[in-house]
């Protein structure tokens, strides 16, 4: 295709790109190869982003699913997603130097599955099987802790009793499905405990959020972000579900220009764990196929920022930088 005289204007998100878990993240891994050398070794990628999985290796990083593929007296780092408690047991038992970037978000779930355990609770969890963060979540505990993906497996749930249970969520679900999910529940079990603010993140609800201002406003949306990107792959449907064509990018290659034919606006977004330098990217491909102008909405400030773990000081000329 050519370029398209009737394309005008980029419509940039705002918020988007990074969280301040997915920056926590990304500066333990960084600051652990700075102050012990590489390699370093994760489990599972740290974020759900292929540039920050390659830029990482590139610097000394080693991802890895199983601890059996770390060497004795390693230095590990857990994703952002967290684990089980089987797999903290195991490291543990290894003798692995461990620094656990799991975002403080989906440690307060933990921390909160833990807590109503030891008061008799059970779970029911709504996210997606197979999610790092959902098995982490869900190996907090031995047993009683159930998985619903959709309303319909609400119907199947078996708890050994209902006089105690508890909701608990994948921090990166869609807020409307989640909410939806979660009346089901609400309907077949009356008694059933919700968290006291939700456990979905502020990053995953304020990037949803500025795509339903957003999708009003465009004729197309990009968001970019990796196919295993929970939250960026909810932007992508949500705003399919608002009536706007949507497609995901893994970076600017992939974009292609048919789905820009016909189109005026183009609305871009990113999920939080995509960085700024792809959006860039994007903004460049779509101006060369004719958009003459960028526009950034309104949007929330994002200030949120996470500690780092004890133990990753960075000393340079006698300063600590220590954060954390």
């Amino acid at each position: 295709m050519n370029k398209m005289n009737e394309l005008g204007e980029i419509v940039l998100a705002e918020p988007r790109g990074f969280c301040a878990g997915v920056d926590r993240a990304i500066e333990i891994v960084e600051r652990a190869i700075t102050k012990f050398g590489a390699p370093i070794y994760v489990r599972h990628e740290i974020v759900h982003n292929t540039y920050v999985v390659n830029d990482l290796k590139a610097k000394g990083a080693i991802f890895i699913e199983d601890l059996a593929d770390v060497p004795p007296g390693s230095t590990l780092v857990f994703s952002a997603h967290g684990v089980s408690k089987a797999v903290q047991r195991e490291a543990a038992d290894r003798g692995f130097s461990v620094f656990d970037a799991t975002c403080p978000l989906v440690d307060k779930v933990h921390v909160e599955v833990a807590k109503l355990a030891k008061e008799g609770y059970e779970f029911i969890m709504i996210g997606h099987k197979g999610h790092p963060e959902v098995e982490g979540t869900m190996g907090q505990l031995e047993s009683g802790i159930h998985l619903v993906e959709d309303v319909a497996d609400v119907a199947h749930v078996s708890p050994q009793q209902t006089e105690l249970l508890a909701v608990v969520t994948q921090t990166t679900l869609s807020t409307d499905d989640a909410a939806e999910i979660a009346a089901a529940i609400r309907a077949r079990f009356p008694k059933v405990r919700e968290p006291k603010q939700q456990d979905i993140c502020y990053a995953t609800q304020n990037r949803q959020d500025a795509i339903k201002i957003m999708a009003p406003q465009v004729d197309v949306m990009i968001v970019v972000g990796s196919p295993t990107s929970s939250n960026s792959n909810r932007l992508a449907e949500l705003a399919r579900k608002l009536g706007v064509d949507s497609y995901m990018v893994d970076d600017a290659s992939e974009l292609q220009a048919q789905w820009l034919e016909g189109k005026t606006r183009v609305g871009l977004t990113a999920g939080a764990s995509a960085p700024e330098i792809l959006v860039t990217e994007v903004i460049a491909r779509i101006k060369a196929l004719g958009a003459v102008s960028v526009r950034k909405m309104d949007g929330i400030q994002e200030t949120v920022k996470f500690p780092l773990p004890k133990g990753l000081r960075l000393e340079s000329k006698g300063l600590s930088l220590n954060v954390g």
